[in-house]
């Protein structure tokens, strides 16, 4: 199972690359985003792989030197900073909530060392207000992921919109 996991996320690589390479050839659009549509991967998948994202940004660097930068991979440079931003202040939300747990159970291990052991129904509250935490936690990353894809749905359809826009002919004028 796990050569299996292997072949296919070396199988995304090469087609993250190949798209890469065929963008830089084409002036193509340069973008985490658009290089994930076009090699068929999440856009997570580069943020998983930090080296693809490094190159990504590194060829979009190379175009926008030779002035070629468009408001579409800017656009998406600022999307792909707010949302590494956000993830940010959650890492450091659940690390600051694993502290506080880590320090109420050393804290219990010296009071049960010591013998100063709390009382049984302060334990019990202590234990419930433990579970609401955990469950607090499992309902904001559902909410996080919801988002998420809320997100990209979002920027698909904004996509799908200007291409529209784009492509569709103008009626009534001759």
């Amino acid at each position: 199972m796990t050569e299996g996991r292997r072949a296919d996320s070396a199988r995304r690589r090469e087609r993250v690359l190949k798209a890469l390479d065929a963008a830089m050839r084409t002036g193509g659009d340069i973008t985490v985003s658009g290089l994930a549509r076009t090699a068929r991967v999440d856009r997570t998948f580069f943020y998983r792989h930090r080296d693809l994202l490094e190159r990504v940004h590194a060829a979009a660097t190379a175009i926008e030197g030779k002035g070629v930068m468009t408001a579409v991979s800017r656009a998406s440079l600022q999307t792909d900073l707010a949302n590494a931003l956000e993830r940010n202040a959650r890492q450091a939300a659940r690390i600051q909530q694993l502290e506080k747990r880590l320090s109420k159970s050393l804290g219990a291990t010296v009071w049960a060392e010591t013998g100063l052991e709390a009382p049984a129904d302060i334990d019990q509250l202590q234990r419930r207000i433990t579970l609401l935490e955990q469950q607090l936690a499992d309902k904001q990353g559902e909410l996080d992921e919801r988002s998420q894809e809320l997100d990209a749905a979002r920027a698909a359809n904004r996509e799908l919109t200007r291409s529209l826009n784009h492509s569709a002919p103008i009626h009534g004028h001759t």
